[in-house]
């Protein structure tokens, strides 16, 4: 199995404050990692080293392979932040154009869009349901279909790796619940390998394969069926809560 992420003695501080503390794991191909922990746990650091957008750490980040200082192909990795509820619905972009911006990275200058870069774009809105939507305003969408629509955009160049960053926090709940069976078939059915920032650790056990539980260090890190026989994430969590998390006992 090809490893898509390896973190190795991972150290970050900020200034004096020890924000991530001896991190190692590894992400294989085809894996689902919900990646979860309480506020202040270093979530969003882990994912701005992996991006590239903080190097002053200290031990080894390698994306398929390479250091990720290094690191050049950003378009085998598919990033969505979490949702921005102060998106300009006057914004004169249509769905096409929005999605169209994802491709901007594989372009020398100058930067033009062929007919193949639309076909991409069709193909991707057809997959994701929203076809019919491209050339529609971006800002005139619900949030669901918003939400398709920057999902697009993070997939058009055909990414191996897809990081969110708690994309349902805006969501009601049957849009999140269809918005993760639809993350779940992009791993089942396309091989892409999910990283997923959640704050909602009693859902993501319907879909993820993996939990990585991050406190500054990592608490945990395996599949749901370990989390759920673990004693130590039982006194971590309390029973009730740690089964509710790995949905091993829904039926």
């Amino acid at each position: 199995m090809k490893t898509i992420l390896s973190v190795k003695k991972l150290f970050f501080k900020y200034e004096s404050f020890e924000v991530l503390s001896d991190i190692s794991f590894k992400v294989e191909q085809g894996d689902y990692v919900a990646l979860a922990g309480p506020n202040g746990a270093g979530k969003t650091t882990l994912i701005k080293i992996i991006l590239g957008l903080a190097n002053n750490y200290s031990g080894l980040v390698e994306l398929f392979g390479e250091d990720a200082k290094k690191f050049k192909n950003w378009n085998k990795v598919g990033y969505l932040p979490q949702r921005v509820n102060t998106f300009n619905p006057l914004f004169p972009a249509t769905v096409r154009e929005v999605v169209r911006l994802g491709l901007l990275s594989q372009k020398k200058f100058p930067k033009k869009f062929t007919k193949a870069d639309d076909e991409k774009i069709k193909r991707v809105l057809d997959i994701l349901g929203i076809g019919s939507l491209k050339d529609k305003l971006a800002g005139k969408l619900s949030g669901g279909q918003q939400q398709r629509v920057f999902l697009a955009r993070a997939l058009v160049s055909n990414p191996e790796l897809l990081i969110l960053d708690e994309p349902s926090t805006a969501l009601d709940p049957q849009v999140r619940e269809n918005f993760f069976e639809l993350l779940q078939k992009l791993n089942k059915d396309k091989g892409i390998t999910i990283i997923l920032i959640t704050h909602d650790t009693t859902q993501v056990g319907q879909y993820a394969n993996k939990l990585l539980y991050l406190d500054k260090k990592i608490a945990f890190y395996g599949n749901f069926g370990d989390f759920c026989h673990s004693e130590e994430m039982g006194k971590y969590f309390g029973n009730f809560s740690q089964h509710l998390i790995c949905h091993q006992h829904d039926n």
